[in-house]
């Protein structure tokens, strides 16, 4: 069995899959919306139909309803995206993939306009967007979710592999499939393999 580390940015994303046996399965990088659709629609449209960033380069006038919208076109494609990525990983290894690690999401405000009316949650919300997309892909195919949290998954992983030091064994991990090995593709295999070592990936 295996799990797959996720280390998003924007609506891309870096997938890595180890097997309980510690083994590197596959490292792809996957983009979860069509190239016409904007990347963060609460952070950018929707900001400017509040009036905030109006003075950037690049800024234009948009409605809230026009905002709230996009939004909603985003989080639909950011579905077929997560669901077809899912679907293809699953086909290109050979041991079944069980649960899946996601950075944990803070708490935001229940309605798309609210939270591109706060300040803060607008600054996270399409991330938290783009988490979700991946969460419920993987539910529906029957993986369990890990939420795991940058500050704490290497010196978890670390404990999960008896107190070894992490940073060379995910060194030497990446060496198996060759370059891109870079900061996210550790964190994202970190994140892997404390969720191998969770209860509910032995299902």
């Amino acid at each position: 069995m295996a799990s797959v580390g996720v280390a998003e940015h924007g609506n891309s994303a870096e997938l890595v899959t180890v097997a309980r046996d510690r083994r590197l399965l596959d490292r792809r990088r996957i983009d979860l919306t069509e190239s016409d659709l904007p990347s963060h629609p609460h952070h950018h449209e929707g900001s400017w139909a509040v009036g905030r960033y109006l003075g950037t380069p690049g800024a234009r006038a948009v409605s809230l309803e026009e905002a709230v919208a996009l939004v909603e076109r985003v989080r639909e494609s950011a579905a077929r995206g997560a669901r077809a990525s899912l679907d293809a990983l699953a086909k290109a290894v050979d041991v079944p993939i069980v649960s899946i690690a996601l950075r944990a999401c803070p708490t935001l405000p229940p309605s798309i306009e609210e939270c591109i009316r706060d300040n803060r949650a607008q600054t996270v919300a399409d991330s938290v967007l783009y988490r979700k997309a991946l969460a419920t892909a993987a539910e529906a195919r029957g993986w369990s979710i890990h939420w795991y949290d940058p500050k704490q998954v290497f010196l978890e992983a670390e404990a999960g592999l008896g107190g070894e030091d992490v940073q060379p064994f995910l060194q030497a991990m990446g060496r198996t499939l060759g370059p891109p090995w870079q900061a996210r593709h550790k964190l994202a295999a970190a994140a892997a393999l404390v969720a191998l070592a969770e209860p509910t990936a032995t299902r």
